[in-house]
């Protein structure tokens, strides 16, 4: 197979991923000319997506990978600092758009501390953003414990009876967030504006 062409800077590559059929990635892409672009409508919970993969395997050295924000790579530490690790090896600039941080092979001047440094962020932000999805799933299942000792939780419905939607209202109310509502009472976030509107 012949590799791809590419300019003598290397191809600007972008890879998404959304986490349902649903959802639009133009947001992921504003702004950038791209050249190539590998699009996964899966979870983020590990590396087997077929665009990210295809993606490993189309990068060369000089090439320039875009991706909107480190979860969209991978939700996993282990598996982000892995992919991160792998593309810089191969001689590609990793940017994250969202966290403003850029990744690429260290010269022989700044192996060192710079690399080291750029490396650290990454761990940091990871496990942050690793601790954030732990509390979310904490906080959704308290929600559903909460409604289902009011006798509320029917999983997903999509509509709300009265006691549903009082129930709705505390939570809101407590501070929850709303996808954490949505996903306790079983209904979408969109639902869960309606019902605050009205």
């Amino acid at each position: 197979m012949t590799p791809p062409k590419k300019s003598a800077t290397g191809q600007r590559i972008c890879y998404v991923r959304v986490s349902s059929a649903d959802q639009n990635d133009a947001r992921q892409l504003e702004g950038l000319e791209l050249e190539k672009i590998f699009t996964d409508k899966a979870s983020g919970k590990d590396t087997n997506r077929p665009q990210l993969q295809a993606m490993l395997s189309h990068v060369r050295d000089g090439d320039h990978l875009y991706v909107h924000s480190m979860d969209r790579l991978s939700r996993s530490l282990v598996d982000l600092q892995h992919v991160v690790e792998s593309l810089t090896g191969k001689g590609v600039t990793v940017e994250f758009m969202k966290e403003k941080l850029t990744f690429q092979k260290p010269s022989s001047e700044d192996k060192s501390h710079e690399a080291m440094y750029s490396m650290l962020m990454l761990q940091l932000l990871g496990a942050v953003g690793q601790f954030e999805r732990a509390l979310i799933k904490e906080r959704q299942r308290e929600g559903i414990v909460i409604a289902k000792t009011k006798g509320v939780y029917k999983g997903r419905k999509p509509a709300l009876d009265e006691a549903a939607t009082a129930t709705l209202l505390e939570m809101a109310a407590a501070g929850m967030p709303k996808t954490d509502i949505a996903q306790a009472l079983g209904i979408s976030r969109a639902s869960v504006y309606q019902y605050l509107k009205a």
